[in-house]
């Protein structure tokens, strides 16, 4: 599969088989992820993958729409996204080195999210990233080390379904020269 391949066909995944995804697999699919760029090679991103159905469920119970609840239930797995706090857009002595401030941390955590689901899909592994939780509720219950926060669920396994690919807006809305 070639990367425009792997961009193209994957899609939001919210129908899952039964079947786990095996620890050597998501070991591979992270360590794919682990390329992904951040702000000065910094590396923030932690993923705990969470399989049993009763601590899934009671994470499901954060989620602040029934939809969510329902997906991260359906999934063999879900993996919490964490990410270390006040290492990206920081200079050493904890100034910020651009206007963004500390957001540039959240931009780090979509791109190893977004990487974590393209290693995915070309393991034939179907995800969707959710943001619409309680954070403070889930980082108590998987008791998150205070230096990290969640930034996102990702539900993951083998799709049961294949949804069709959403219109595109054109490049030329997309793009401009100037």
């Amino acid at each position: 599969m070639t990367a425009k391949e792997c961009i193209t066909t994957r899609r939001s995944i919210r129908k899952f088989k039964e079947d786990p995804v095996s620890h050597e697999l998501l070991n591979a699919i992270v360590e794919t992820a682990s390329y992904a760029p951040s702000w000065k090679n910094t590396q923030i991103t932690r993923y705990t993958v969470i399989e049993d159905s009763a601590k899934k469920a009671e994470l499901a119970s954060k989620s602040t729409i029934p939809h969510n609840a329902d997906i991260i239930n359906g999934a063999p797995a879900l993996v919490v996204v964490t990410l270390i706090k006040n290492r990206c857009g920081f200079e050493r002595d904890g100034s910020y080195t651009t206007s963004k401030g500390d957001h540039w941390q959240m931009f780090d955590a979509g791109v190893a999210a977004q990487t974590f689901c393209l290693a995915a899909w070309e393991q034939g592994i179907g995800s969707v990233i959710m943001g619409i939780f309680d954070e403070k509720e889930i980082e108590d219950l998987l008791a998150v080390p205070e230096d990290q926060e969640v930034a996102a669920l990702i539900a993951i396994g083998y799709p049961d379904e294949a949804p069709a690919a959403p219109a595109r807006k054109s490049t030329d809305i997309l793009l401009q020269y100037k």
